[in-house]
């Protein structure tokens, strides 16, 4: 009778299968110690503070009886608030109006850079981005003393044709005003998006495109546009988003537009109103969620007209 020091098969397998899982193990050990510091700021920052805002939102404070658990008699009122639903058809109009027009200018700015391949070109793309690093605040301020009718050089050059200076912060031309601002902030923004995307498309398809005669209006309307069809349709996406939320430059002009910007102009703003001045912290969450509905719903529906497609030029 013979002793087999062959160790069994089944002793051996568990011991080589842990060996291989422990540097596995030690691998995602360090890659959830490299995610940590953004997992903890990303929890603090904004999944504590959305979360205890929704908690807000469920309670009422009153005079008698103090606060209580009134769950979405909140949002009911919001939706029912003539104040928010005409903040929400402002940011809504103002949507339709503003994202086709930067489109349109990031798109054309971005094909004529595309053109561009001198010194002159890497000097324009950084002055047409230039705006977005600078500040909303600091923009709008900078707007702010541009559109002034007694000191600004609006004023300064109207009267020098002996004419009147347009009031841009007054409550006819506040849209516009407005409109101008966000264009001049953004647009260079989603120029360089536009203009990373063209910078991808293979040149192949430029020569085969010259070769069977095209014109350069042909090659961008036939072969560039389409192919940053995705890039177009992210930053409308962006924009959509942005737009619904109007805040910063409506509230540092406000000031200055001498009531012509109300404290519900937008829905942030009118939420600001409720937390910050009015200290009424319940309804100022719930708008802010009711505009998070809003913003949503708006952004699905949209991706969802065109999903089929894959994108809404092609």
């Amino acid at each position: 009778m013979t002793l087999s020091l062959t160790p069994s098969t089944s002793t051996a397998h568990p011991v080589r299968a842990a060996r291989r899982r422990a540097p596995a193990r030690r691998k995602n050990l360090a890659g959830w110690l490299f995610v940590a510091p953004f997992g903890i700021v990303f929890v603090t920052m904004l999944i504590l503070p959305l979360g205890y805002a929704l908690y807000l939102s469920l309670f009422r404070r009153a005079l008698i009886g103090g606060t209580r658990l009134v769950w979405f008699d909140n949002y009911v009122k919001a939706f029912n608030d003539p104040s928010f639903r005409e903040g929400v058809s402002f940011v809504i109009r103002f949507s339709l109006v503003l994202i086709p027009v930067q489109m349109a200018i990031s798109l054309a700015v971005a094909l004529m850079l595309d053109l561009m391949v001198n010194r002159f070109a890497r000097f324009s793309r950084l002055m047409i981005f230039m705006p977005y690093a600078i500040p909303a605040v600091i923009g709008a301020l900078m707007w702010g003393f541009l559109y002034s009718k007694n000191f600004g050089p609006l004023a300064d050059i109207s009267s020098l044709v002996g004419a009147d200076a347009p009031d841009f912060l007054g409550s006819k031309l506040i849209f516009w005003g407005l409109f101008n601002v966000v264009t001049w902030q953004w647009a260079g923004y989603y120029m360089i998006i536009l203009f990373a995307a063209l910078q991808g498309i293979d040149p192949s398809l430029y020569e085969a495109a010259r070769m069977d005669g095209a014109s350069q209006w042909q090659i961008a309307l036939r072969i560039k546009i389409p192919l940053v069809a995705p890039a177009l349709l992210l930053i409308l996406v962006f924009a959509l988003i942005g737009t619904l939320q109007f805040f910063n430059e409506p509230k540092i002009l406000q000031p200055l537009a001498a009531g012509a910007l109300p404290e519900d102009f937008t829905p942030n703003m009118y939420a600001y109103e409720q937390a910050f001045n009015l200290a009424n912290y319940n309804y100022g969450s719930a708008i802010s969620f009711s505009l998070g509905a809003v913003v949503f719903v708006c952004v699905y529906l949209f991706l969802f007209a065109t999903r089929k497609r894959g994108s809404f030029l092609s």
